[in-house]
């Protein structure tokens, strides 16, 4: 069985941060968010990052891994002594001390530019990523799912959370589309059989509904056994039914007997040095 955490893919936003991690080969979590995210695939044996906007060239794509040498948790204080006393003093945080940042040979890209928080993930999906959609491991249902949408090319975004009236929802697929946008979930059995979700799914598919978003919910049974004559067929339906796909300044793309093939590559997850 292949171990689960093996690597944590962590954000990487500010400057500052970077530098610590380059110079004195240290990143920070706090306890509060690794204890929410995290929880039992915690430490990682490597650590890599993910860079947003203000890293130029280099944004909005894994370029970096490393190596975890050590965790210990500390008070801010500890690691910035130098910073005036606030209300941020006494949190407390994961210090994780890494050997030296390898830059990855070919680097594993968000085409859409989204946020994310954390992914923990296996050395073995890390190897073959080819983006960040990739490097999800939360179920074999959504991985047998997924497998399906790269082959015929959509572009869906995996764990995409979404933000409605103060509610934060995290969507196992959103597809984008030009005349709305598709939520597709692998959950369907546990909400038939947990009658007491029942009151939170329907606040839930309002919110989501109120914003332009079709909530597609397949079973695991169909997922298993129907993913190509039902759930897949189900998804092309509904992209063609809402103006094909919104791929940007291209043209929509619908599914009309539309076929395609999808080979990730490979490459060596770089060695410790």
């Amino acid at each position: 069985m292949t171990k689960r955490g093996e690597v944590l893919v962590a954000i990487i936003n500010n400057l500052n941060d970077f530098a610590d991690l380059r110079d004195r080969h240290w990143y920070r979590i706090p306890v509060s968010s690794a204890d929410r995210w995290l929880k039992d695939r915690f430490p990682p044996e490597w650590i890599a990052f993910y860079q947003t906007k203000k890293f130029g060239t280099e944004a909005y794509a894994v370029n970096y891994v490393a190596k975890v040498k050590d965790v210990r948790q500390v008070y801010r204080y500890e690691i910035f002594p130098d910073e005036p006393i606030s209300e941020k003093t006494n949190n407390r945080y994961h210090q994780i001390f890494i050997s030296p940042l390898q830059h990855l040979p070919k680097p594993i890209f968000s085409y859409r530019h989204r946020r994310i928080i954390f992914i923990p993930t296996t050395v073995n999906k890390f190897k073959v990523a080819e983006q960040i959609n990739d490097l999800y491991d939360d179920s074999p249902l959504e991985d047998a799912l997924w497998s399906e949408l790269r082959t015929l090319d959509i572009p869906a975004e995996r764990q995409e959370f979404i933000e409605v009236n103060g509610r934060e929802y995290a969507l196992d697929f959103a597809v984008y589309c030009l005349d709305g946008k598709i939520d597709v979930e692998t959950d369907g059995d546990y909400w038939h059989s947990h009658p007491e979700k029942r009151a939170e799914d329907s606040i839930r598919y309002n919110d989501l509904t109120s914003k332009g978003w079709h909530i597609l919910r397949f079973t695991s049974q169909q997922v298993r056994e129907q993913i190509d004559e039902y759930c897949v067929k189900k998804v092309k339906d509904t992209i063609d039914r809402l103006g094909g796909l919104d791929v940007g300044k291209f043209k929509p793309r619908k599914f009309k007997g539309a076929t395609g093939t999808y080979q990730p590559s490979l490459f060596d997850l770089p060695k410790d040095e």
